[in-house]
């Protein structure tokens, strides 16, 4: 698999019908190794082996309901009171990151309300904090530590 602009780390992978399979962690099963759940994988352990978000508030392919659509939201991220507060969208490294797909994650943020979005490609990384009280929201040049993250998401603006 591609190398990602992310940390190296192990996972456990297998190869069944000429087919190689990544386990999950957070699912508790193999999963298919495509190039999106590479980077899936690998951005989960980044923000759980460097950021300090704890794997118990983690949650993979979410499923989420709007407009009776389904949609699934590659990771949320919940507060220690069960509140999601981050949402991450994950591209194949192939794959380009633009309106379309922050249009996707803006699609699972009008259920979920988070004040961060991330949007990744293992290659790039953008984070967006959201101010919905005054409508607005800025690009981050950083993707905020768990701690960071809880301490801006109960502060009142």
């Amino acid at each position: 698999m591609q190398a990602l602009n992310l940390p190296a780390y192990s996972f456990r992978i297998q190869t069944k019908k000429q087919k190689k399979y990544i386990f999950d962690d957070y699912r508790k099963k193999f999963v298919k190794l495509t190039s999106e759940e590479w980077v899936r994988q690998h951005f989960i352990r980044y923000l759980t082996h460097n950021l300090g978000y704890p794997g118990s508030l983690v949650a993979v392919e979410m499923p989420l309901r709007l407009n009776r659509i389904d949609f699934r939201a590659d990771i949320v991220v919940y507060s220690r009171y069960g509140q999601p507060v981050l949402v991450v969208e994950c591209k194949a490294p192939e794959v380009s990151i633009n309106q379309q797909t922050f249009d996707q994650i803006l699609i699972y943020n009008m259920q979920l309300q988070v004040r961060y979005l991330v949007v990744t490609n293992g290659l790039q990384h953008y984070c967006c904090r959201l101010y919905p009280e005054k409508g607005t929201y800025r690009f981050l040049n950083y993707i905020p530590d768990y701690s960071q993250l809880l301490e801006d998401s109960s502060s009142r603006e």
